[in-house]
């Protein structure tokens, strides 16, 4: 029982340094920020609201914008399946969302299917194999980017950081909670997917 109870003990403590030994890489990971040419970016999916991108998601497809209107990109792959509740996947509404500020519509894949990130990337690298596509910036928020990079290497995808130059995370608390929920799920992600684990 003693045994058991240090274990237990050990573990917590193992964890909770790992923990936070990710939190520091996350945050620091944030501020890296690629506009290499590149033939396409993958947006990663979020939420929606009555056919609308939610505030979070939004800036994620502004970053895609703004890259394919300043010729960084040729091609855009927008993420995401269909949410509870909802009858458009993550995916059409951004496409929409796009089309609707400028980005011609032969510009844009979408997959419809995926409701995570690690299944946001695996219907994206199928896309950029269809499309012979080959040089990648990944969007997402700057505290996802870290998470969302182990997912695409995981996927096969070699790709470079682009993560929105503005978010709807701005506070100090709301960025803080963030901070958290990367660290805990990237805690997880990591040990399986070294011992050959897709979470």
């Amino acid at each position: 029982m003693k045994f058991l109870k240090k274990s237990i003990v050990y573990f917590t403590l193992f964890f909770f340094a790992y923990f936070m030994l990710n939190a520091l890489r996350i945050y620091n990971y944030s501020s890296e920020y690629s506009e290499e040419q590149s033939d396409v970016a993958i947006v990663l999916g979020a939420a929606i609201n009555n056919g609308t991108p939610s505030p979070v998601f939004r800036e994620r497809i502004n970053h895609s914008i703004y890259l394919y209107k300043k010729g960084v990109i040729d091609k855009v792959i927008y993420t995401g399946g269909v949410g509870k509740g909802h009858t458009q996947s993550e995916s059409e509404v951004a496409m929409l969302y796009a089309i609707s500020k400028g980005v011609k519509k032969e510009d844009i894949l979408i997959e419809k299917v995926s409701k995570y990130t690690t299944q946001n990337l695996s219907e994206a690298k199928k896309l950029l194999t269809s499309h012979n596509l080959n040089s990648v910036l990944l969007i997402s928020d700057p505290l996802h980017m870290k998470r969302g990079m182990l997912h695409a290497e995981n996927n096969g995808i070699q790709c470079k950081s682009s993560p929105t130059k503005t978010s709807m995370y701005s506070s100090k608390s709301v960025k803080f909670k963030q901070l958290v929920y990367e660290a805990f799920f990237y805690s997880l992600s990591e040990p399986l997917i070294t011992i050959g684990f897709n979470p």
